[in-house]
């Protein structure tokens, strides 16, 4: 319960006593501008607001009571994707995800949303972090997809012109297959040979829906590789969505969730294979530190995490590996915000691609700039997110690499979209999918623009 005094500082300050975006932090900042350079969204909007120093002096103004906690200040906190490229850059070591974190789950509660984005709030925070939920959309997306009505909603610009956030989920929708309606992973799958270890698997939310495929894959590369593979049915989301978002209440929910279905399975490491999800775990110990029930248990959960391809390279590959093609194949990864900025994975993933024979790996320009998903940012933000997609898409293909790897669903929907748009076919994969077919001695058969 907040008293009156407090309540007077906080309406004078803008921010409320619940966890504020820390002084200490905000004095961290040297507002020497290394930051800029990396910004996606400060490259694309060019505005000093809307750059992390930006964002940090208007945190120091509200703090200050100096600047209101208002539309004006928000909408600046918004256009932030959350890549955490500044925290790689800074070097004064500013916490800015601490930062802005703390400010997102302030402006959720003390910011009123316009009527739209309040809809497509509403929508995207009661259907995406369930997967139970969206399960049940799944035949209504495949009749929309295979009917033909998609298309005509895509040969118009009405939609985008009258709901743009729903346009720009509708361009992001992957091809629905018959594949996508199965669940049929067991609870648990015995290891392949000797176990070397019995592990955890989180499924995901729209990853286990959309890319059933990249789970079954990562299942078969953990037990080729000796492990034993627990997955728990009582799993929901791992709550990135709404911790990105602010949505402290929820995010608590399913973080203790998560949390329950895992404990007594005896695991020695709980595996993802998404970046987003992998960094959002490995918080859990921040997410619940306030809860006397859960504060210990949510730290141990989290030391346990580990991305699959972390895992991996770790515990070494011990299965047998074969060509992918019967020539040379260029692969250029693509590093994932939350993997690489957040989770500081970078060398593990190419580490494990470099041990399929004859791959070859090409970086791109600017491999550490957002490509524009950002979890949801490219159904809130579809302009700033277009741009970025756009050049993401251009300095992927400039490599000449013939297939393009990506550790995260979200970015591979983004690159999707944004290599249809620009009339571009080239095969793209997860790096789970690559080392599966290479265990199995599957071929690809690769889709390129000059074939």
């Amino acid at each position: 319960m907040i008293n009156q005094e407090q309540s007077i500082t906080n309406k004078s300050s803008g921010f409320d006593a619940q966890k504020p975006p820390q002084q200490a932090l905000i004095d961290t900042c040297v507002h020497c501008g290394f930051c800029l350079s990396t910004c996606p969204s400060y490259r694309v909007i060019g505005k000093e607001m809307d750059s992390p120093r930006g964002r940090i002096y208007l945190m120091d103004a509200i703090n200050q009571g100096e600047a209101p906690l208002a539309e004006g200040t928000t909408q600046h906190f918004d256009s932030c994707l959350g890549c955490l490229a500044c925290v790689t850059t800074c070097p004064s070591g500013v916490q800015y995800d601490k930062l802005i974190s703390a400010t997102r789950h302030q402006v959720e509660r003390h910011q009123p949303r316009s009527i739209p984005d309040k809809l497509i709030r509403t929508l995207i925070f009661n259907l995406f972090p369930y997967p139970e939920r969206l399960r049940l959309f799944l035949a209504p997306l495949y009749l929309y997809q295979k009917s033909g009505v998609q298309k005509l909603v895509r040969s118009t610009s009405l939609l985008k012109q009258v709901f743009p956030s729903l346009a720009a989920m509708d361009s992001v929708l992957p091809e629905l297959t018959l594949d996508s309606f199965r669940n049929n992973l067991p609870d648990v799958i015995p290891a392949q040979g000797k176990k070397r270890y019995r592990v955890g698997m989180i499924l995901g939310c729209v990853q286990r829906l959309f890319f059933s495929p990249v789970n079954e894959a990562t299942v078969r590369v953990l037990t080729a590789n000796g492990c034993e593979v627990v997955i728990p049915k009582t799993q929901g989301c791992c709550a990135a969505l709404p911790e990105h978002q602010g949505q402290t209440q929820q995010a608590q929910s399913l973080a203790r969730q998560m949390i329950d279905s895992f404990e007594g399975t005896g695991v020695e490491a709980v595996i993802i294979n998404a970046a987003g999800c992998g960094h959002t775990l490995k918080e859990y110990g921040h997410i619940l530190e306030d809860d006397p029930e859960y504060a210990d248990k949510a730290k141990e959960f989290a030391a346990q995490v580990r991305d699959v391809q972390e895992f991996l390279a770790a515990v070494g590959l011990t299965a047998p590996l074969s060509p992918l093609t019967d020539k040379e194949l260029t692969i250029v990864y693509q590093d994932a915000c939350h993997l690489l900025h957040g989770q500081k994975i970078s060398v593990q993933p190419r580490q494990l691609l470099r041990q399929i024979p004859g791959v070859k790996l090409r970086e791109p320009l600017d491999a550490a700039l957002c490509c524009g998903s950002a979890g949801v940012y490219n159904l809130l933000q579809p302009e700033v997110a277009d741009e970025l997609g756009q050049q993401k898409v251009e300095n992927l293909l400039n490599t000449g690499a013939d297939l393009i790897a990506s550790p995260n669903p979200g970015c591979s929907l983004q690159i999707k979209k944004h290599l249809q748009l620009q009339g571009h076919e080239i095969t793209l994969m997860h790096p789970m999918e690559l080392l599966d077919y290479s265990i199995r001695g599957v071929k690809l058969a690769l889709t390129m623009d000059n074939q």
